[in-house]
């Protein structure tokens, strides 16, 4: 890894790793905001395709979870709080799942919604809480098969109820996503490299090694994407992978988020660290900014 991508990937986790009391004022007027000036106003933890109403995405903020349509305008759905993990159920087109910070500090521990993201209850503690998942995700293969990081890798297998520590977390984690294949396999994207693990998280292995990985997403239908620095969003099927380019150009931008509709894989959304949301109606041939 060269001196400049280390720099620009610590800048990136440094980002992903804030955390603390929200600030409530900037949202507590107003309910809506013009999409492209999210990126002036708040920060971005996630992205999901509003499986309610396809043409909306979600975007799970630093100050509350965003429903945005094509027409450009994001409209907050929930209170205003911390969304630093989010991740929607894969198979429930109504549930959501979430962690990070109430408006008045503290942790959330492991919450959920069964309404697309209006209310919010909290599931469990999660161990040793309560937690405050900056990475988690759900198993396509499994949906009550969840994990998160937080004092090590925890899991749950009774959808969020109860939670044990699978094992250490990999240096330097950026990103986690489950298989679609087998509940027991995860992929990590860290600044090294991309690792997966066959054992729910016990031991890790190279997928790919000397680049720094700032997302991994695994579809319901088993395709994974990773953007890799120098190399940039590239997408696979499970098992033996064979990562193949995924169009743009992607300049400076480091790709941290991204959804694609379970109802139509050529639509495809993508956040960077810069705040930017891009969106592609070709399978990623093509992207133009989300909004305009």
């Amino acid at each position: 890894m060269t001196k400049r991508n280390r720099f620009r990937v610590t800048a990136v986790v440094a980002g992903l790793a804030l955390s603390g009391a929200v600030a409530v004022g900037l949202f507590a007027r107003a309910e809506s905001v013009p999409v492209l000036e999210l990126r002036e106003q708040t920060h971005i933890h996630g992205l999901a395709v509003d499986r309610q109403d396809p043409e909306n995405l979600l975007i799970a903020t630093h100050h509350g979870l965003f429903r945005a349509g094509p027409g450009g305008e994001a409209e907050r759905i929930s209170v205003v709080q911390d969304f630093m993990g989010f991740t929607p159920h894969p198979s429930d087109p109504s549930t959501l799942y979430a962690s990070g910070h109430p408006a008045d500090g503290g942790n959330l521990g492991f919450i959920a919604s069964t309404d697309g993201g209006a209310n919010w209850e909290q599931v469990s503690l999660g161990e040793g809480g309560p937690v405050d998942f900056h990475q988690m995700t759900v198993s396509p293969a499994d949906p009550m098969v969840v994990y998160g990081a937080f004092g090590g890798l925890q899991v749950s297998r009774d959808g969020g109820k109860t939670w044990s520590v699978a094992g250490p977390l990999p240096e330097r984690l950026i990103d986690l996503a489950a298989s679609a294949q087998d509940a027991d396999t995860l992929y990590a994207a860290t600044e090294s490299g991309l690792l997966v693990s066959k054992d729910a998280g016990g031991t890790w292995a190279a997928a790919v090694e000397g680049s720094p990985v700032s997302l991994v997403e695994v579809t319901p239908d088993g395709t994974l994407y990773a953007f890799v620095l120098g190399q940039g969003l590239l997408r696979s099927g499970e098992g033996e992978l064979d990562l193949a380019s995924v169009g743009a150009d992607w300049g400076d931008r480091i790709l941290l988020h991204l959804a694609v509709d379970p109802a139509n894989k050529d639509r495809t959304f993508v956040a960077s660290h810069q705040g930017n949301i891009l969106a592609s109606k070709d399978g990623g041939a093509t992207w133009s900014e989300f909004g305009r």
